[in-house]
Formats: structure tokens, C-alpha cells, sequence
């Protein structure tokens, strides 16, 4: 990616309803330049679509937790069946495969406290290759909105 694409990818970042116009004018490029850098962005997976950032607690979600998960045995199998089961749950926002003490880090979104546990207990401990859980509420959330490209090392 060069600088126009980089500034490109941070404005629609921003703000991804603008127009192609509108994006055009921001840079001091050409419409028709702006459309071919936004669909090549498109082509090569770096923009991988254009999402509505939604208040969780609007959609009755007012308790979010992470819960952090051991299997056994380790395997491939294991994972991507544990992994498809997780990514399948209607409470589950994002799961992750992690390395060290853990081996999943999933990210849950329910009703309150009585269903975060209810989870817990209901679905997540009848699974046989979960040797161990635990789980932390969380609190408050910050997050980048922008990600820029790091430099080469």
C-alpha cells in the first residue's frame, strides 16, 4: 500500500458512508482515480467490507464478557470443530485461537449476569474436550476505530 491508499483506507475508516466524491475531494484526486484505488483495495482483501457499528446494549446485549478456554487433546480436529461449535452461538461476538495458558479467548455479549452463566453452565461446560474455562465481565470497551499500517521493522 503507498500513502494514497494508506490515506484512503483512514478515511474510509472514518467514515465509510462517504461518497466517492467526497473521498476524491478529501485527497485532491480525480472521482475516477478514488474509484480504481477503492476497488483494487477491494480486490486485494485489504478493504474487506463496510460494517454499521452497533450499540450492543440496544440489541439486549447489556453484559459482555471474555472467557478464556482450555481443550484436550490439542489438535487440528479439535480446534476447528471447537471453533465452528463457538462461531455458531448466538451470544458469541468473536472467538480467537490464542497461544499460551489458554487456547480459545471468545468474546460473549448477553443479557445480563443470569445469562452469561447460563452460558457458561448450559452451553459451553457439556463440551468433552473443554478441560477448563473462566471468564472475566467486562467493564468498559475502548478500541481504535483507525488502524493505520505500521513501518517495515
Amino acid at each position: 500500500m503507498d500513502e494514497l491508499d494508506s490515506a484512503l483506507v483512514q478515511l474510509l475508516q472514518r467514515d465509510a458512508r462517504q461518497t466517492n466524491r467526497e473521498l476524491a475531494r478529501q485527497l485532491g484526486i480525480a472521482p475516477s482515480t478514488c474509484l480504481e484505488r477503492v476497488r483494487s483495495l477491494e480486490r486485494r482483501g485489504v478493504i474487506r467490507g463496510y460494517h454499521a457499528e452497533i450499540d450492543t446494549a440496544a440489541l439486549n446485549r447489556g453484559v459482555q464478557a471474555f472467557v478464556a478456554v482450555q481443550i484436550r487433546p490439542l489438535s487440528r480436529t479439535v480446534i476447528d470443530s471447537f471453533t465452528e461449535f463457538v462461531a455458531g452461538l448466538p451470544q458469541v461476538v468473536s472467538a480467537f485461537v490464542v497461544a499460551g495458558g489458554d487456547d480459545f479467548l471468545i468474546h460473549v455479549a448477553v443479557q445480563d449476569l443470569d445469562h452469561l452463566h447460563a452460558f457458561l453452565v448450559d452451553r459451553l461446560s457439556r463440551r468433552r474436550e473443554i478441560i477448563s474455562y473462566r471468564s472475566s465481565v467486562i467493564y468498559q470497551q475502548a478500541h481504535n476505530t483507525v488502524l493505520a499500517a505500521l513501518d517495515e521493522p
